[in-house]
């Protein structure tokens, strides 16, 4: 059976084959049709730094401290600290184009008319500015580099030293250390950025693939192809608030992107049908796991007016990813402070809700897709679920 799909696959950055993709075999039954059925079980993403708490009131305890969920990453600068210093540059660009005797405006019109500000990025920033993904995603996602998409490769090494980074004549790419307050402990921390032109890999980013452009379909091929954990993740968060269960009306760069998952599946390789397999078990564990924080957020929302588990002095300080929490003005207001928190919770509950049902609705559509490219093999792939058991 190993021949339909790579029995270990890429995980996160430490190297390859680390991700098991077994089926449950004392599930694997062939029906009365000669169809064989290979039964997955759901998982969800291992993250060292946190571990789901058995019980429902630390759950809500950790999610009100912003932890409840992390997110594989790359690197070690939050999101959206590299995206302000990738506005930084884009606007350097803009403004460039807007100057006619600038040594550099014809160069910096023809990038802007080619893909339009947004399409000079791509990767984890463009879903950032992008806005494809969850706030939270947006809030506790981390990398360590910036991937343009400018072909006229003069205009972007001039912006980025006119923005303060310096190239590295080792790694021959632009560097920039980047200073940030880390709220969760409130100490300043700072890092290496990297600044690095895609544009170099379009014929070729390793295992004979190659990069075709900056779109969410070509963010998404590239996240397929390789399959990292850190991939798979991001393609579930824009996955989360685009693919909305019954809404008859999808956004155009999801509808491009969902091509590129359907081509995916039609190569039928080992690796592409190992990944795929891989997106539906975290998608069904991601979304059993977001109902189970709403039903912890349903539970326990009360306690954070109960003033003697949370007294005021503390109330600010409760979510440390929210710059409402921290400000000067509303350390003056707890009950402001608190209200706010509270209503939150009643938008955060429901929301946990939607996104699970979002995610349920993708992976089944996904399941879907890839039997129907195996049926003349007489395979069908099936993820067990604890809410349901899904058989496509």
């Amino acid at each position: 059976m190993f021949d339909l799909w790579d029995s270990k696959a890429d995980k996160v950055y430490k190297g390859d084959n680390l991700r098991e993709v077994t089926p449950i075999l004392k599930k694997t039954r062939i029906d009365e049709n000669s169809f064989t059925h290979y039964v997955f079980s759901n998982t969800i993403f291992h993250n060292p730094k946190y571990t789901i708490p058995d019980n429902d009131y630390e759950l809500f305890k950790r999610f009100l401290d912003g932890g409840s969920r992390e997110y594989p990453s790359d690197g070690n600068v939050p999101a959206d600290v590299a995206a302000n210093e990738a506005n930084i540059i884009l606007e350097k660009i803009s403004e460039i184009a807007s100057i006619s005797n600038h040594q550099f405006c014809k160069e910096a019109r023809n990038e802007l008319r080619r893909n339009g500000i947004f399409g000079l990025i791509r990767g984890t920033i463009k879903l950032y500015l992008g806005q494809y993904t969850t706030r939270d995603w947006r809030r506790k996602r981390f990398t360590d580099d910036i991937d343009f998409w400018i072909f006229h490769k003069g205009l972007l090494e001039y912006v980025l030293r006119e923005c303060g980074w310096k190239k590295n004549n080792k790694t021959r790419e632009y560097e920039k250390i980047i200073k940030w307050i880390n709220f969760k402990i409130e100490k300043m921390e700072k890092t290496l950025l990297i600044a690095s032109n895609d544009t170099n890999q379009i014929l070729d980013f390793g295992s004979g693939s190659y990069l075709e452009g900056s779109t969410l379909r070509d963010i998404f091929k590239k996240k397929l192809r390789r399959g990292h954990d850190v991939d798979l993740s991001d393609i579930i968060n824009v996955a989360i608030v685009n693919n909305r269960e019954g809404d008859d009306y999808l956004d155009k760069d999801w509808v491009d992107a969902w091509n590129a998952i359907e081509e995916s599946a039609n190569r039928r390789g080992m690796r592409s049908t190992s990944n795929i397999i891989s997106l539906c078990r975290y998608s069904f564990g991601i979304a059993d796991y977001l109902e189970r924080v709403s039903i912890a957020i349903d539970k326990y929302q009360n306690t954070i007016l109960n003033k003697s588990k949370y007294p005021d002095n503390k109330i600010i300080s409760v979510c440390k990813y929210s710059s409402h929490h921290l400000s000067n003005h509303l350390k003056l207001e707890p009950r402001s402070t608190r209200n706010r928190i509270f209503h939150n919770l009643t938008k955060q509950k429901i929301r946990k809700l939607e996104y699970a049902a979002n995610l349920r609705n993708f992976a089944n559509n996904v399941l879907e897709m890839l039997n129907t490219k195996f049926k003349q093999a007489k395979v069908i792939f099936e993820i067990e679920n604890s809410k349901s058991f899904i058989t496509c």
